[in-house]
């Protein structure tokens, strides 16, 4: 059986840190598996889950009496990975269709590794659309999200993985509002993940999905037109103000898009986003610094607290 490996992707400057809730710790927020899963294994273990696999290829009949205690369903390796989870890393499809056909609406299919990814996100980032239909259907929650907040939709359009993001948007479209509405982690919503890594066809899709084409990023506010602005994207820029996109939105900061292309070089974006922008939105907004009319304390002003005590003392 071949090791497959997926290594880590950086959002670049998007890319923010993880916070534990827990412990108020930043950790770092890594979507893609890092091993393959099977390199924490003992050669015994190894070899007992290949033959708890061998068993899903039996016939129909034997399988009903076998799988009333579904003792599989129960292995985990030191990652939290059942063998459904490995199957689909390892691309053993075989035997992760059979096991989802014995799985249907089992909270199984929803199980979670130690990264908190379900057997649905794997599929995802293994690119195979076959298994993530197969998933969809047979009852997993396209809802669950992983460590970094991600749902399997969320990888997909990070990934600009085309095949995986037409099963996701045509398989569950009852719970497909709440999943646009989502953001991860990073605060970036699908929209906003689309439109960083600059994929097009999506960023028209979801808006016609029903997509907020103004929802605004949770870090400091950006739209996606904002951030089109920051990446420079000209094509992206011009599809989202044809889709309706408001070039007044302003950032937590108070910044337009139009303001964003200050000190940048596409001069055809200011251009463009100039003549849309309202003019009284034209100018910068002035800084906490200029409109502070505060003056400095003075030196009778610092003796007002010389009286502060430390242990008895001043």
């Amino acid at each position: 059986m071949a090791l497959y490996r997926v290594g880590n992707s950086k959002e670049l400057d998007y890319n923010m840190d993880n916070r534990d809730s827990k412990h108020g710790k930043l950790l770092p927020c890594t979507e893609d598996r890092i091993d393959s899963g099977l390199d924490s294994l003992k050669d015994e273990e190894y070899n007992g889950i290949v033959n708890e696999m061998e068993r899903l290829k039996m016939n129909p009949a034997e399988a009903t009496a076998d799988y009333c205690n579904e003792p599989w369903k129960l292995e985990l390796t030191e990652d939290g990975d059942t063998l459904l989870h490995l199957a689909i890393i390892h691309e053993a499809t075989d035997y992760a269709t059979k096991m989802i056909e014995h799985s249907r609406n089992d909270p199984f299919l929803n199980t979670q590794n130690n990264q908190r990814q379900t057997p649905l996100h794997l599929a995802v980032i293994m690119e195979q659309p076959q298994i993530v239909d197969r998933l969809l259907k047979a009852g997993c929650d396209p809802r669950m999200v992983d460590e970094c907040g991600n749902t399997a939709l969320h990888i997909a359009c990070k990934k600009g993985s085309l095949h995986c993001f037409s099963v996701l948007t045509q398989g569950c479209t009852q719970q497909l509002p709440s999943i646009l509405a989502t953001t991860n982690y990073n605060g970036h919503n699908c929209l906003h993940l689309v439109s960083i890594h600059g994929f097009l066809s999506l960023v028209e899709r979801l808006i016609e999905l029903g997509a907020d084409i103004n929802a605004q990023e949770q870090c400091n506010g950006r739209t996606p037109l904002h951030l089109a602005v920051d990446l420079q994207n000209l094509d992206l820029v011009r599809l989202l103000i044809s889709k309706g996109a408001n070039v007044n939105s302003l950032t937590y900061g108070g910044y337009t898009p139009y303001h964003l292309t200050y000190g940048r070089q596409n001069m055809e974006i200011q251009q463009h986003l100039y003549e849309l922008t309202a003019q009284e939105l034209r100018d910068l907004p002035e800084s906490e610094d200029e409109e502070s009319d505060e003056e400095p304390l003075s030196e009778e002003d610092d003796q007002m607290y010389d009286d502060f005590l430390w242990m008895g003392q001043k």
